[in-house]
């Protein structure tokens, strides 16, 4: 049943006009990144948070900045670090040759902040990142508008003890602590400007794009129930008539019906079987 799952969904990918990638976490694990969704994978690469049995929604949260910006920036200044070492895995490759090849173009919406896609080559204009990204850091208190690039911060992290050593980045304007450009768990001044642009720039393009004419393939990778942010956005574009594969190595189902293949397969595996039934 996998062969011919994989089969046809080499078959929609050759034959469509339009791809939408819409990538969760599960995407980044074949880098060899944490699976923060877990207890046991945040736990790993986090033992002093590991200690305290401080789960990652506790430190994914607004409060931890207000209350302890120096363990929160240890959390987001090891990831940040790890991010930017970390080079995307060969079926971003494949991924973007299929984009690329695409008549009517192509988009991809994530909920990962990691600026993986722009890392394998992926145009910035043609990315929504819908919880914003660790590449770009805005003010605490948001006292402004402003939304500046991470470039110039290089975090030093005691990783054992989840602190960062180095000092604390400022907001320009007002002098508070500034704090990563991403859409927390009780969240109440993320700036969502940046992703505003993005997703005017997604929802132009998808009303061009032409679902009535069929053509359109949306290729679902590594989202899961958890935030179920990804996995609504691909429902929402099956709707419109999109087509419809969903790569997931924990949460795929036994479908394969005229627009919709699920395939219990891990990010790269999946991508580059896909690879070798399309060719060169």
């Amino acid at each position: 049943m996998t062969t011919k799952k994989l089969t046809q969904a080499a078959q929609w990918i050759g034959s469509a006009n339009a791809l939408i990638v819409a990538a969760g976490a599960g995407i980044g694990v074949d880098s060899g990144m944490p699976d923060f969704r877990s207890d046991n994978g945040f736990w790993r690469a986090y033992p002093a948070l590991a200690r305290g049995h401080i789960k990652f929604e506790a430190m994914a949260s607004m409060s931890q900045f207000e209350h302890d910006p120096h363990r929160a920036w240890g959390f987001y200044g090891h990831r940040l670090n790890m991010y930017r070492e970390t080079e995307p895995h060969e079926g971003f490759r494949h991924l973007k040759t299929w984009c690329d090849a695409m008549p009517n173009g192509h988009f991809v919406y994530t909920s990962n902040v990691d600026g993986h896609f722009q890392k394998a080559g992926f145009s910035e204009d043609r990315i929504f990142e819908c919880h914003g990204s660790i590449h770009a850091l805005q003010c605490l208190r948001h006292c402004n508008d402003l939304i500046w690039p991470a470039n110039g911060f290089v975090p030093e992290v005691d990783a054992e003890n989840c602190r960062l050593l180095s000092p604390l980045p400022l907001c320009a304007q007002c002098g508070a602590v500034a704090r990563p450009n991403i859409l927390m768990f009780e969240d109440y001044s993320w700036n969502n400007h940046r992703s505003d642009l993005q997703h005017a720039r997604m929802n132009g393009w998808l009303n061009q794009v032409g679902f009535e004419r069929g053509g359109v393939l949306v290729l679902e990778i590594g989202a899961g129930r958890a935030l179920p942010a990804v996995r609504g956005f691909s429902e929402r574009m099956k709707q419109r008539g999109a087509k419809l594969i969903r790569i997931n190595l924990n949460e795929a189902n036994d479908v394969l019906t005229p627009n919709h293949v699920e395939l219990a397969m891990g990010a790269r595996d999946a991508l580059e079987a896909i690879a070798s039934r399309l060719g060169p």
